[in-house]
C-alpha cells in the first residue's frame, strides 16, 4: 500500500514518530509545509501526525479539510503529547478534535512524547510556565496534580518505538 506520513512538529517528538512509522511502513515522509504543496493522489494511505496543544492537534485542520477528497484512502492520525499513554484524558481529548462523522472515517492514535523546553517556542514555553504556576498555586492539590507538577516542571522524554505498533497494524489491515 503506497503510504505517506505527514507531520507537524515543534520540538522533535512528532518528527521522531513520523520517521519511525515511515521507515517501518516503507512510506514516504514529509513535513506539513511541504505536503501542502503536493498532491496526495498517488497514495492509498495518508497518515498525519501532529502534537497536542491544549487538547487540540496542531495542523489537523489541513488534514480534516482534505478528508472528503481522500474518501478512497486509508486515513490515520497520530497525536504526540506529553501525557503517559495510560492517561484517561487522552481518548476524550482526541475525540474532541473530530466530528462524529469524521471520527468514523479516520483511525486515531496517541503516542507519548514528552516536553523539551529548550526547543519549545516562546508562546508555548510561556503557556506551560503559566500552567505549572497555576497548578502550584492551587489549594488542596490531589496526589496526581502534585506528581504532574514534578513531571512537567522540566524537560523529559517518554517516547518509544513500541507506541507505533498499533499504527503499523492499522496500515496492514485492509
Amino acid at each position: 500500500m503506497k503510504t505517506i506520513v505527514i507531520y507537524n512538529s515543534q520540538t522533535g517528538f512528532t518528527k521522531r514518530y513520523a520517521g519511525w512509522i515511515a521507515k517501518a511502513a516503507g512510506a514516504d515522509c514529509m513535513e506539513l509545509a511541504e505536503a501542502k504543496k503536493n498532491s496526495m493522489d498517488t497514495y492509498e494511505a495518508v497518515i498525519f501526525g501532529g502534537w497536542a496543544r491544549a487538547g487540540g492537534i496542531t495542523g489537523l485542520n489541513w488534514f480534516k479539510g482534505n478528508m472528503d477528497k481522500w474518501a478512497d484512502k486509508k486515513l490515520i492520525v497520530f497525536c504526540v503529547g506529553a501525557s503517559p499513554i495510560e492517561s484517561p484524558e487522552i481518548e476524550p481529548a482526541l475525540k474532541q478534535n473530530f466530528t462524529q462523522e469524521q471520527w468514523q472515517k479516520v483511525n486515531v492514535f496517541y503516542c507519548p512524547g514528552g516536553l523539551n523546553y529548550e526547543k519549545m517556542s516562546g508562546p508555548s514555553k510561556l503557556m506551560m510556565k503559566m500552567f505549572v504556576k497555576a497548578l502550584k498555586a492551587k489549594k488542596g492539590k490531589t496526589q496526581a496534580e502534585e506528581e504532574m507538577i514534578k513531571i512537567i516542571s522540566s524537560s523529559y522524554d517518554i517516547s518509544d518505538k513500541k507506541y507505533i505498533k498499533p499504527v503499523l497494524e492499522c496500515i496492514e489491515r485492509v
